[in-house]
């Protein structure tokens, strides 16, 4: 079953119904999702920062847990950047932060700052998962929850018999829970400035042989909803991956160079903000709560695969 609401659509939206909203009930878990966050010491001026107004967001709209989706400290993700920008923002929400690391945190060689930050200095393991690989998996409430690094050539790559390829087949195959969602910084399907991640194909092929629902990136700096579809990027509505680009964390918002690829539902450059989902037993809804003054309003449900 699937129900839609969507406003600021790049084009005439089809007939839509109302659906719940984000109050979770007792089988419930609330979730929050952005990705391009924190400006830093290089950002250029002139580039609009509301990475405060998402931090604020995100604390009055309480949620159980906050996945961050990769550029999180501009521009080089350094250690004294996340001390004197990040922290400040979004520290106080850290117990509740899931990050998986973007292109930038890698301009820090190793995505050191990062790892330091998330997992402690030194800590090869923490929240972040082993700074050696930058992927991990966990449980919230009914669904699994995969973390997964978008940065292939620094992880020996993102193909098939890759290593976080090998270790995400096993993950999902020894996952007894219904319902999955998955998050990365590379979106595998885009119409922005970015456009789609070819290199995250083969985990997508693994993410849909494996019958996981949803898939959240950001990188591009834009909202985007598009239809199930499977690896190639071919509409499947039994059993196709929904997914969200979600790069409206608070540097900016990008252009959109390109008219809208296959299967996009959705898309809209105009609000900076947070995706929520209310995560059930066998189904879910999604809402994106802009900061307050900004236009964009979508929200939906649908059911596990």
């Amino acid at each position: 079953m699937l129900a839609l609401v969507a406003v600021a659509a790049c084009r005439p939206a089809e007939a839509r119904v109302s659906v719940q909203g984000n109050q979770a009930g007792s089988d419930s878990v609330v979730i929050a999702a952005a990705g391009d966050l924190v400006c830093g010491s290089q950002t250029p001026a002139g580039i609009p920062c509301l990475h405060d107004q998402t931090a604020l967001l995100v604390m009055q709209l309480k949620p159980a847990a906050l996945l961050l989706l990769g550029d999180l400290q501009y521009e080089t993700a350094s250690s004294k950047d996340f001390g004197a920008y990040f922290d400040p923002s979004f520290g106080e929400l850290k117990p509740i932060t899931y990050p998986v690391p973007g292109n930038h945190e890698y301009f820090t060689p190793g995505a050191s700052a990062y790892f330091d930050y998330f997992n402690g200095a030194g800590n090869d393991s923490g929240r972040a998962g082993s700074r050696r690989r930058g992927y991990y998996s966990f449980d919230l409430g009914a669904w699994h929850i995969v973390a997964l690094n978008s940065n292939c050539p620094e992880i020996g790559g993102c193909s098939a018999n890759s290593p976080q390829a090998k270790w995400l087949r096993a993950d999902l195959a020894a996952n007894p829970k219904q319902c999955t969602l998955a998050f990365a910084h590379s979106a595998r399907f885009s119409s922005g400035e970015h456009g789609s991640d070819a290199m995250l194909r083969d985990l997508w092929q693994v993410l849909y042989d494996a019958g996981v629902d949803v898939v959240l990136a950001g990188h591009d700096h834009h909202y985007e909803r598009f239809t199930p579809q499977d690896a190639t990027g071919r509409a499947d509505p039994e059993r196709g991956i929904r997914s969200f680009v979600v790069g409206t964390g608070g540097k900016g918002t990008g252009r959109f160079l390109r008219r809208a690829i296959q299967n996009s539902e959705l898309r809209d450059n105009s609000s900076i903000g947070v995706l929520t989902l209310t995560l059930r037993s066998g189904n879910y809804s999604w809402r994106f709560v802009p900061v307050p003054g900004l236009p964009l309003d979508d929200s939906g449900s649908d059911s596990c695969n």
